[in-house]
């Protein structure tokens, strides 16, 4: 599933490309919107706030977005062949110098702008928005002390962005064994303001990069390391977790011990 951090980057192409200009078509293939015809509006701009995506357009319209998965937006130039299949276009915004095309995306509604509240409300501060709160962000992740602190670095509610590799990634830094109740975290806000540095380092990077080695297969602690030795200590990294990837932790028990 993309993470915060790489729709972020999403928001920021998209806006690039498309903010500002006018739509000469809009196509969008889910039911409830299938007939919604935005040609002629402009766009204002693209922007995201945790793992979901905004598309606000004039006259108070706003296409919400989300990857989940699998999703993607690709921007593609008239006539440029497209990298996927058309069966699995879910939403098309074109203008005269940019087409973008949404493929598997999880969710596609149309609301109106003053009501993104409806789908944004429940979610925690985002680390890349200019309106982050480290202070709300910090109350929210120590609300519940019983709760590990891997389960609560997943919670959209309290940070809106981190996910599976942020967490994994986020304990091993920090020393955490990611089944630590919140409660016996020793200084809290030093992790919130962990998550705030690694999202800013990778606001542009397009991948969730801990190590500061940008060489394939370096780039990571722990996230998709199981067995292999801990770039540390050498101790074997661990794997546990139901069948959903999204929910895998990975840790070192040497680095991160109960």
């Amino acid at each position: 599933m993309p993470e915060g951090d790489t729709v972020f980057l999403a928001a920021t192409r998209l806006d690039a490309a498309l903010a500002g200009q006018t739509l000469t078509r809009t196509d969008f293939r889910v039911p409830r919107i299938a007939t919604v015809d935005l040609a002629g509006r402009t766009v204002d701009h693209v922007v995201s706030h945790g793992k979901h995506l905004l598309f606000r357009i004039a006259g108070g319209v706003t296409l919400h977005t989300h990857f989940k998965m699998n999703g993607s937006w690709h921007l593609y130039r008239p006539g440029e062949r497209w990298k996927g299949p058309e069966w699995q276009v879910r939403a098309l915004l074109e203008t005269s110098p940019w087409i973008a095309v949404g493929f598997r995306l999880a969710a596609v509604d149309l609301l109106h702008t003053a009501r993104e509240h409806a789908v944004l409300g429940h979610l925690g501060p985002d680390p890349l928005s200019p309106a982050w709160d480290a202070n709300e962000a910090l109350r929210r992740l120590t609300a519940d002390p019983e709760r590990a602190i891997g389960d609560t670095l997943l919670d959209q509610r309290v940070m809106a962005g981190p996910g599976n590799v942020w967490k994994s990634e986020i304990c091993f830094l920090r020393g955490v064994d990611p089944w630590t109740p919140v409660g016996r975290l020793a200084r809290p806000e030093r992790l919130v303001a962990l998550v705030k540095e690694l999202f800013e380092a990778n606001r542009t990077t397009g991948g969730q990069i801990t190590t500061g080695d940008l060489r394939a297969g370096r780039t990571q602690w722990v996230y998709g390391r199981a067995g292999r030795p801990c770039r540390r200590c050498g101790t074997p990294i661990r794997v546990r977790g139901p069948r959903e990837p999204e929910r895998v932790t990975y840790w070192c028990p040497a680095c991160q011990p109960v």
